[in-house]
């Protein structure tokens, strides 16, 4: 049995931001081992935004899915993810609603958004780091 003091709403953070930190990396990896970072940069730039953006996006989404794993300033982060996710909706928004479609739908991104939201809400949850400097900052966890 769980720890008494765990309610519902920590362990339901807990599990929204282990599931969004491990696409988060998982994404964010995907593009610096596979598809490469210039391989990215090229994507990024035929879809019309620029090369140098897929570097930023790397580095959101694998530093942003370690702080949201480890629960580190959670909602900041979340928050700081967004326009990332955005980005990839706009990139899905005229392929269709399935993201099974070709060239990937909006679907996936457009739920991943609103769960990142569900994250802000909620906040870090059960079994999160909490950076003493962070401490006074409410929004940050």
């Amino acid at each position: 049995m769980l720890q008494e003091n765990l309610n519902k709403a920590e362990l339901a953070a807990l599990v929204n931001r282990l599931t969004l930190g491990v696409m988060f990396l998982a994404h964010g990896l995907l593009k610096l081992l596979v598809f490469t970072p210039a391989g990215t940069a090229g994507f990024f730039e035929s879809v019309g935004f620029p090369g140098f953006f897929a570097y930023l996006v790397i580095l959101a989404e694998v530093g942003g899915g370690v702080a949201l794993i480890s629960g580190i300033a959670t909602r900041l982060v979340s928050v700081a993810l967004l326009p990332v996710l955005l980005g990839a909706l706009v990139v899905h928004a005229g392929n269709g609603w399935l993201f099974s479609a070709p060239n990937g739908g909006w679907e996936f991104p457009a739920f991943l958004i609103m769960s990142t939201i569900v994250q802000i809400i909620l906040g870090s949850g059960a079994y999160a780091i909490r950076l003493p400097f962070l401490a006074n900052v409410k929004f940050a966890q």
